[in-house]
């Protein structure tokens, strides 16, 4: 070794053979310019090799000034030839390189073996070989399901009294089905009279002769002061307020949702009547006590949606369901069929003359009917179309008693009962403006200068029937909740029969409240109580000469605000 080549070997720390390096000039780059390609990653192992590779490399290439200083020839080329390094198959070039470290050379030895082991393994071909497997195409035919042979399925085993066989061999007669029991909600009760006796059990036969005999008393005394007054709007609030709810003034009258109420004119003993859904009529005698006061009677199958006591004689009580009209006869303990139509369904119904001896009934499909209670039998003297889709309440002027008020489906219109005939008539009035069902619509009991209605589009209308035209508008407009849903008794505003322009209503608000307004629209009080008043009093009713009101709601009980 030269004398350059050894100080060229010192400086630069060159251990090892020879590395010729060629540089190879490049081609001239194309006009069109392109996007250089990424090259793909080599795997780990391959970088860690590349990586010893060159790091040797780097050490073993002189610097290109350093070789031609020495001397040496250098060619310069872009690969690196460690064919000699790399492709011994037993490492023994790697073990006597003296270039890498002993660390270096177990490691790429250990490549190496790695790399024999997995080829002896022949993971490609048997993955190959699956891959040609997965890829061939499967049948896909509905297989169909082979029935099975009677003498496959297993016989279950029955003892002889299950197959209703003898012991000695011999059939038994087969037994009668048992007849289904039908509960009916609405039992059918027979047409004509009916007892007036009491349904509860607990109800001695002394007792309810006492209560009716007290009834027939109270109904013979006339009130001292027949003559209705209208009193100034400030001492008729005075006299509300005064009224009040006790604990003793509470308690269940019938078994079902309350659909209509009425009271006693008596001054002496408050007596009120509750029909429900289910057809019970519940009276009781606020004189006594709530659990000795109760006596309850079931004349009809379905609701009582009407009840009345006659203004002539209020020893008959009048109530209307949809089958039939009785009246109840207190002098002869007995519910007499009024009358009874077996093509639709009644509604309500109100007194013509002062005689009350000629009725005006409503029916759902919108007829309405007279009948006359002279009249022997239970048909009607005449029915008459309205051409209206349903009549859910009928309700007589109280001076000019030819005319009555029917609330329909959408409209509410005046008639006169003189010009009535069975097609095609007309009202003589309409009192427009509702856009919902109206559930009610009754004249002011005084003059009848007024209606209130209450409607499904949630307010109540007052109209001013002074002076009868075509077409009449409301003078008052009250927003109110009559959102009731099915569970509850549609709302009815009523006047106060003691006051000619105030009407009282139920509501949904809470605290649970009975509300009175005026015929202008303003809210004047309401009844309320904490204690004893949690539930909606959808019907409401007012004594006629006294300070009581009444609210009935859907469980059947009753509350009564009194001074």
């Amino acid at each position: 070794m030269s004398g350059a080549e050894g100080l060229w070997r010192a400086q630069d720390g060159w251990v090892g053979r020879h590395v010729r390096v060629v540089l190879t000039p490049l081609p001239a780059p194309e006009c069109r310019p392109h996007k250089p390609r990424r090259a793909k990653e080599p795997p780990a192992s391959a970088r860690a090799l590349l990586e010893i590779s060159a790091n040797t490399a780097a050490r073993a290439i002189p610097p290109a000034s350093t070789a031609a200083a020495t001397g040496l020839d250098v060619d310069v080329d872009m690969d690196v030839d460690m064919d000699s390094d790399t492709s011994d198959p037993d490492g023994s070039a790697l073990e006597g390189s003296s270039q890498l470290s002993a660390y270096e050379r177990k490691r790429l030895k250990n490549i190496k073996e790695n790399a024999k082991f997995f080829a002896s393994l022949k993971l490609h071909e048997s993955a190959a070989r699956l891959r040609k497997i997965a890829s061939k195409v499967q049948s896909h035919g509905i297989k169909r399901v082979k029935p099975k042979k009677a003498g496959d399925e297993t016989v279950r085993r029955r003892s002889m009294r299950l197959q209703r066989v003898d012991p000695s061999g011999v059939p038994l007669p087969e037994l009668p089905a048992p007849p289904e029991t039908v509960v009916d909600e609405h039992p059918l009760l027979p047409p004509g009279p009916l007892q007036m006796v009491p349904a509860g059990e607990n109800t001695s036969k002394v007792s309810t002769k006492e209560f009716l005999d007290s009834w027939a008393k109270i109904s013979e005394i006339k009130p001292e002061d027949t003559e209705k007054h209208v009193y100034d709007i400030k001492r008729y609030e005075d006299r509300l307020s005064c009224m009040i709810l006790s604990e003793d003034a509470v308690t269940k009258v019938v078994k079902n949702r309350i659909c209509s109420m009425a009271i006693h004119p008596s001054e002496s003993r408050t007596l009120v009547a509750a029909g429900d859904r289910s057809g019970q009529i519940g009276l009781w005698d606020l004189s006594c006590k709530p659990e000795d006061g109760v006596y309850v009677f079931i004349p009809h199958s379905y609701p009582v949606s009407c009840m009345y006591f006659s203004p002539f004689n209020p020893a008959h009580l009048l109530s209307l369901s949809y089958e039939t009209l009785r009246c109840g006869d207190v002098t002869n303990a007995v519910f007499d069929e009024v009358y009874r139509s077996e093509d639709a369904q009644m509604s309500s119904f109100d007194f013509l003359p002062d005689s009350v001896s000629t009725l005006v009934v409503g029916h759902w499909d919108g007829d309405v009917a007279v009948v006359d209670r002279r009249t022997p039998g239970t048909s009607a003297e005449l029915s008459a179309s309205l051409n209206s889709k349903a009549t859910r309440t009928v309700h007589v002027h109280p001076v000019n008693r030819q005319f009555f008020v029917a609330a329909g489906s959408t409209n509410v219109c005046i008639y006169d009962i003189r010009y009535l005939k069975h097609a095609g008539n007309k009202p003589i009035c309409l009192l427009s403006g509702h856009t919902k069902s109206v559930a009610s619509a009754y004249f002011s009991p005084v003059t009848g200068n007024r209606v209130v209605t209450t409607c499904a589009d949630d307010k109540l209308r007052v109209y001013d029937t002074s002076c009868l035209s075509s077409t009449l508008l409301p003078v008052a407009t009250v927003r109110h909740n009559n959102n009731t849903g099915r569970w509850l008794t549609r709302f009815r505003a009523i006047w106060d029969p003691k006051q000619e322009d105030c009407f009282v209503v139920g509501s949904l608000a809470r605290p649970r409240q009975i509300e009175v307004y005026q015929a202008t629209g303003k809210l004047l009080h309401s009844f309320y109580n904490i204690d004893y008043l949690g539930s909606v009093c959808s019907i409401n009713v007012l004594h006629p000469t006294q300070n009581i009101l009444v609210g009935g709601n859907s469980s059947g009980r009753l509350h009564v605000f009194k001074d």
